[in-house]
């Protein structure tokens, strides 16, 4: 049986009811369809419009796109697009151009496991989920100008994709401008001697290799042997956030292994200071830039070198102020030095702690080794329990001239500073618990103030061995020979950076935790990377006019797998099985040649990094935005501030996406403005995350999630197939098995209903419970709209052009200026509630007149049809409008008619109220003691005293002292 409100077959014949909705809405969807109507002007080109000119006037609303997946939307999905929808619609209203469109991330992983899984191919799966997303996007009434959507495997979408690493990849970050040129400007500045080659020589001593390799040393996408997320049982390399903690692939659950590989890198790094600096140009909230912030993580410190036999091993330290504190040192296990450090034997004495426990140092760290390849980064900086192995070598001190033993440890990672540290146990609480696990000294080097050790219930003391943990604080210096006595720990890194410096053996530096960006990925279903090599294996850039390098058809796309466990196995793209793809002859200026295409292909991120800009002008054959578009869309505005860094005028997704989508996009967008190509200095000037939609989900005796739709409460507990589960809120979505379609709210509703549910279950950032049995009271909210302005018998309007009384008239324009302002910040939950007050009212008013005013019918009509067009285009045009009420003026209210004409105010005696009058708005202070003195409630509280003082505050309060 349908869950719908309409269970009887007596209804009215025209009650606003699903069957009604349903027709209502795709009456509507097909006539916006076929006039256009959401159809936003260019300023120039094939999607200018001379009948509705694009204006000064504009706006640019953009969503996270979605990854086109094959059970489709859930409920969860649509909040943030009915969001976007309601806020364009009423700035439309306002005499906004807005751009407003919707793609789809369609590249990835997903969809290729998915294939893999089905037998079907990718194209014809992402194909067919692509369609179904858009019909249930269609359903929903979203505004979207659908000339404009793109699909970031359409080979005319990724031709510009490849167009843009091209851009990248010919160019070099000069950190004197601060800016990226292209590479050709810096061969010349080798070729005319005003740079120095890598090796000093001339550059028309080097041949070609060697000229190629010193422009690579600078190129901003480059090629590089770096550690990967290696998955046998995936058959692929997987991103860090595809890593679980547990260091395993979060798609299928597989052992995943570090080793390293020959990758494509994008330079991020060169633009880390930009990244940081420019977040104060964007309207995004705090919590979102302190986590690009953080990710980026700028700090200062010093790049100190210690000596070992093995040669220079250099840490990179925020507290070198600390050397005198270091006793011993760790590299991480993929440390290039590992090897060179690992002493053919154990010197004698070694403590067995240090050793594993039997073998030379070769055979103990080759285990270590690979037993840390098996967990990842996060799993290794988690781990409570301390692990390591003496190499067998010493490094020496800088500043105490002291031998320190020099272990592998995995809490150690090469993807930040040099890979290896110098322990510090003191000040350090990991250092403290690896020295404790392993014996090793821990001298004090600041004296900790007495009441850390009262707080601990210790005496004072500078023996360690008496101290539950390290001291990370800023005391007095001990033991640090030039440092010693009082002083701040700014003081004492500048004085010990000097020192270093001087010696020849440290420098003051910046570093950051941002890494370079791995950008290869051994998929099919991606976009294939416009580079071939030539005989020599030197690689060449594809000219543009080469553009797109197809992704071949084949049925072999599924990607060899292997033992999850075979951690020696080799990748292999499948792209790298098609000879047809991966040998080719081309001419590329010297005549044909015979070369060999690069068979990786670029990660799903690459089609999201500039999204924004293709919707500009999606239908541009001859350059991926026209110049005045990009400007028109994109360009800075400085009559809204001098700084004003351009980009998209809203952006809205889930905070999920807060560092790497956004920081990636970023990049890019930098790299494009250096380059000359956009105007704007960002990709998205205000940022927005939506909430979440929660539900319920049930798991079973195994502790797996079972259907939440199958699941039946009875006698105070959960049935599932008639076996108890558990119950447990979440976040909605097929992971839970908690997901509810739209589809079901289509149907049992209408899509205006879930609309207006969505938008009022909270504020827009907040996350919200979803419970299905409360949609009907929006449902019930609409009936109550449709049936003050049309009978429900007849269908016929229950409008006249009676003038509404006064009480209406000045209750509806509060209504217009609330209601505009919260639409204007996005607040949509108490907009819906100051309608439902107001419907409430004129409820009243029909009742009592049997018809409703029709100034008053149509603008209600108005004020509702951002958040429920269908059936506001509906009573639009039954109100005798021909047009659709999109461009139809956003209503504006009377000032007048929103004062008001009388104020309560409150009468104290001695500070405590004692009464309330009513009075005229306009009333001066002397009418309003007057009115105090005579109200009967305070003369009996004042009891024949005489007030001595009289406190009025107009339109406030009245206070008699007595």
């Amino acid at each position: 049986m349908s869950n719908s409100v309409e269970t009887l077959s007596d209804l009215p014949p025209y009650r606003y009811s699903a069957a009604l909705a349903a027709d209502i809405e795709a009456r509507w969807q097909e006539r916006w369809a076929a006039e256009g109507t959401f159809e936003a002007p260019n300023p120039t080109g094939p999607l200018a419009d001379a009948g509705r000119p694009a204006g000064d006037r504009k706006l640019f609303v953009l969503d996270m796109f979605p990854y086109p997946s094959g059970v489709g939307l859930h409920v969860g999905h649509p909040l943030g697009y009915i969001g976007t929808d309601v806020y364009s619609r009423f700035q439309r209203m306002q005499g906004t151009n807005v751009l407003y469109s919707m793609g789809f991330d369609a590249f990835g992983l997903p969809a290729e496991q998915y294939a893999v899984q089905t037998g079907q191919h990718p194209a014809v799966t992402t194909a067919a989920n692509v369609a179904n997303m858009r019909r249930q996007l269609r359903r929903l009434g979203l505004s979207h100008d659908l000339r404009r959507s793109i699909d970031t495997t359409d080979p005319d979408y990724y031709r510009w994709t490849q167009w843009i690493f091209l851009q990248i990849y010919n160019s070099w970050y000069d950190s004197s401008a601060r800016r990226a040129r292209p590479i050709g400007e810096l061969e010349a500045e080798f070729a005319a001697g005003s740079r120095a080659t890598p090796d000093g020589r001339a550059w028309s001593a080097l041949d070609a290799a060697e000229r190629h390799a010193a422009l690579d040393a600078y190129r901003l996408a480059y090629l590089s042997d770096a550690p990967v997320n290696w998955c046998p049982g995936l058959g692929t390399v997987v991103a860090n956030e595809e890593v679980t903690a547990e260091g395993r692939s979060d798609r299928g659950n597989f052992p995943v292994f570090r080793r390293t590989m020959r990758q494509w890198m994008m330079r991020i790094t060169a633009y880390a200071d930009r990244l940081l600096a420019d977040l104060d140009l964007l309207q995004w909230t705090d919590a979102l830039k302190s986590m690009q912030r953080n990710w980026i993580g700028r700090s200062e410190g010093a790049r100190v070198r210690f000596a070992t036999a093995a040669g220079d091993l250099e840490v990179y330290t925020t507290r070198p102020d600390t050397l005198f504190g270091a006793t011993f040192m760790v590299v991480a296990p993929e440390h290039p030095m590992v090897t060179a450090l690992t002493a053919p034997a154990w010197p004698a004495g070694t403590d067995p702690r240090w050793t594993a426990g039997a073998g030379t140092p070769a055979q103990a760290i080759a285990e270590y080794r690979r037993a840390a390849a098996s967990k990842s980064d996060l799993a290794r900086q988690e781990t409570k329990d301390k692990t390591g192995v003496f190499t067998g070598s010493f490094a020496t001190n800088p500043v105490t001239g002291e031998p320190v033993p020099v272990f592998v440890a995995d809490y150690v990672l090469m993807g930040y500073g040099t890979g290896a540290i110098m322990a510090v146990p003191c000040g350090d609480q990991r250092d403290f618990e690896y020295a404790r696990a392993f014996g090793l000294p821990i001298p004090a080097i600041q004296e900790p103030p007495a009441a850390w050790f009262a707080e601990r219930g210790i005496a004072p003391s500078l023996d360690t061995a008496t101290w539950p943990e390290a001291f990370v604080g800023d005391g007095r210096y001990v033991q640090s020979g030039m440092l010693d006595g009082d002083r701040s720990i700014a003081d004492a890194k500048r004085r010990i950076t000097d020192w270093l410096e001087e010696r020849g053996r440290g420098t003051g530096a910046v570093q950051y935790k941002l890494r370079d960006w791995l950008f290869s990925r051994q998929r099919y279903w991606g976009e294939p990377f416009p580079i071939v090599y030539d005989a020599n294996g030197i690689a060449r850039a594809l000219p543009a006019e080469m553009l797109p390098v197809l992704l071949p058809d084949t049925d072999q796309f599924s990607p060899r797998t292997f033992d999850p466990d075979d951690e020696h196995s080799d990748p292999e793209s499948p792209l790298d099985r098609l000879d047809h793809f991966k040998h080719v002859t081309l001419d590329l200026g010297d005549g044909p040649q015979p070369y060999t295409r690069d068979t990786n292909v670029m990660p799903q991120w690459a089609g999201s990094c500039w999204y924004e800009l293709r919707y500009c002008d999606p239908t541009n054959t001859d350059t991926f935005v026209d110049p005045a578009v990009e400007r028109y869309w994109m360009g800075p505005q400085p009559e809204v501030r001098p700084d004003h860094p351009g980009g998209v005028d809203l952006y809205v997704g889930g905070v999920e996406h807060a560092v790497l989508h956004l920081l990636y996009a970023r990049f890019w967008h930098k790299v494009l403005y250096d380059l000359g190509h956009v105007s704007s200095k960002e990709p998205y000037t205000r940022l927005f995350n939506q909430g979440y939609i929660q539900a319920f989900a049930y798991t079973d005796e195994r502790g797996l999630y079972v259907e939440a739709a199958e699941v039946e409460e009875r006698d105070g507990g959960f049935w599932h197939r008639g076996k108890p589960v558990n119950r447990e809120y979440g976040k909605m979505g097929k992971s839970l098995r908690n997901a509810v379609s739209p589809d079901e709210m289509y149907d049992a509703y209408g899509a205006d209903t879930l609309r207006l549910y969505e938008m009022s279950m909270g504020p827009l950032d907040a996350s919200r419970p979803w419970n299905t049995r409360d949609v009907i009271g929006m449902h019930r909210f609409l009936q109550r709209v449709w049936r003050n302005l049309v009978d429900e018998g007849s269908g016929a309007l229950r409008v006249d052009d009676s003038p509404a009384d006064d009480e209406t008239r000045r209750l509806l324009h509060k209504t217009i200026a609330f209601v505009g302002e919260e639409m204007e910040a996005l607040r949509f939950n108490t907009a819906i509630a100051k309608l439902i007050e107001f419907n409430n009212h004129l409820t009243g008013v029909v009742a009592a007149h049997g018809a409703c005013p029709a100034d008053v019918a149509r603008t209600m009509v108005q004020l509702l049809s951002p958040l429920v067009p269908h059936v506001a285009e509906e009573l639009w045009a039954k109100l005798g409008h021909t047009e659709s009420i999109t461009y139809v003026a956003w209503p504006v209210a009377d000032p007048a008619l929103l004062v008001d004409d009388t104020v309560e105010i409150p009468v104290q005696v001695n500070g405590k109220v004692r009464s309330r009058i009513v009075v005229p708005a306009s009333a001066d202070a002397a009418a309003l003691e007057t009115a105090a003195r005579v109200d009967d409630k305070v003369v009996a509280a004042l009891a024949g005293a005489s007030p001595r003082k009289v406190i009025v505050v107009p339109g406030r309060l009245v206070n008699l002292v007595v």
